[in-house]
């Protein structure tokens, strides 16, 4: 028998990220396991709505028919307590959180501080949580009380790849995937290839300009500014079918992120066998195998400059890396939706 449940993302779940990317792959498998998913728009600007916004979602959540089951991405969920209180006496709550929303870079103490006492009071409120990665159940558990009883870990899945072949050039061909707010470590990665303009190298960046129209206008300068702009290219948001050849054909994949609840752009350069330069931050450690990667201390430029010399110098390195990246192996999509489909059917 085919079950239904009501599936709430803030705004169009065909958006470019990675959380997006979690809720409509698993929204695109769980019929497959018994389970017809409503999808529902919540609207844009989450998880800082508008006050028109705000009450436009919570009206919508309030009309969703009594019983079913209710998945509310966490980008919004952790925005809207007040309607999280409501909606738990109607509806099995499941919390979907990708990353706290208070470890957004960029933010104020204060603005900090009123999203995590915000996303607590709707985590409380939550039948179960879902987290992305065990770096972020580990978060919830230690930081908004969230019991390990009533929660789950279901990591992104991942789309194998056969290798494409390795590029010959002689330039070493960088990759950058994430959407171009300060979260990501841009600033940081301009600043550590400005040290290295002696070697040969070119940088392709791929993500939303314009989830943080001063963050793009900032990179922009700094790439100006260092002399770089013969050697990086802004591509912006670009379909799946443009990403794939740019995955094919890197060399190294880079992205010196402070924080990141799993980190599906590394898993992609890696299922690639594209080896990666990241950070300690979050959950890459847990993603990023160590023989498929080099890691550093986030927001420190020397560690990261050194790293990327020594593997941009160094063609033996890479394919050694390489070769750790087409080893590695991650979980598929069906099988990740499969044990979400099980938290749902443990709901009743």
């Amino acid at each position: 028998m085919v079950k239904d449940v009501f599936f709430a993302v803030p705004g169009d779940l065909r958006t470019p990220t990675g959380g997006y990317t979690y809720d409509r792959r698993i929204v695109t498998e769980l019929p497959a396991l018994g389970w017809r998913p409503e999808v529902i728009n919540l609207g844009e600007g989450f998880p800082c709505p508008t006050a028109e916004t705000r009450t436009r979602a919570c009206a919508r959540l309030s009309a969703l028919g009594h019983g079913r089951p209710l998945v509310i991405d966490g980008l919004a969920f952790g925005a809207l307590p007040d309607a999280a209180q409501e909606l738990r006496a109607r509806h099995p709550l499941v919390a979907l959180v990708h990353h706290p929303l208070a470890l957004e870079a960029g933010l104020s103490a204060a603005k900090s501080a009123a999203l995590r006492a915000s996303e607590r009071a709707a985590l409380a409120c939550a039948r179960h949580v879902v987290a992305t990665s065990a770096k972020v159940a580990r978060l919830l558990v230690d930081d908004y009380s969230v019991s390990p009883d009533g929660m789950s870990v279901v990591q992104p899945g991942t789309d194998r790849v056969p290798a494409g072949p390795r590029n010959e050039s002689g330039v070493v061909k960088l990759l950058a995937v994430g959407s171009l707010i300060p979260r990501k470590g841009y600033d940081v990665l301009v600043a550590a290839l400005a040290r290295l303009t002696h070697l040969p190298w070119r940088l392709t960046v791929v993500g939303d300009c314009g989830r943080s129209p001063q963050t793009a206008r900032q990179l922009r300068a700094d790439i100006a500014r260092s002399g770089l702009a013969e050697q990086v290219a802004l591509l912006g948001t670009v379909g799946a079918d443009e990403l794939a050849p740019l995955y094919a054909s890197a060399d190294l994949f880079v992205l010196p992120s402070r924080f990141e609840g799993y980190g599906m752009a590394y898993a992609e350069a890696i299922a690639h066998g594209v080896p990666v330069v990241g950070t300690t931050a979050g959950a890459i450690p847990e993603t990023v195998p160590a023989d498929a990667g080099v890691l550093v201390a986030p927001d420190n430029v020397e560690a990261l400059a050194a790293a990327l010399q020594r593997l941009i110098a160094n063609a033996g390195e890479r394919e050694r890396l390489a070769a750790g990246a087409r080893a590695a192996t991650f979980p598929s999509w069906r099988e990740q939706a499969m044990l979400f489909a099980q938290v749902l059917d443990r709901l009743g």
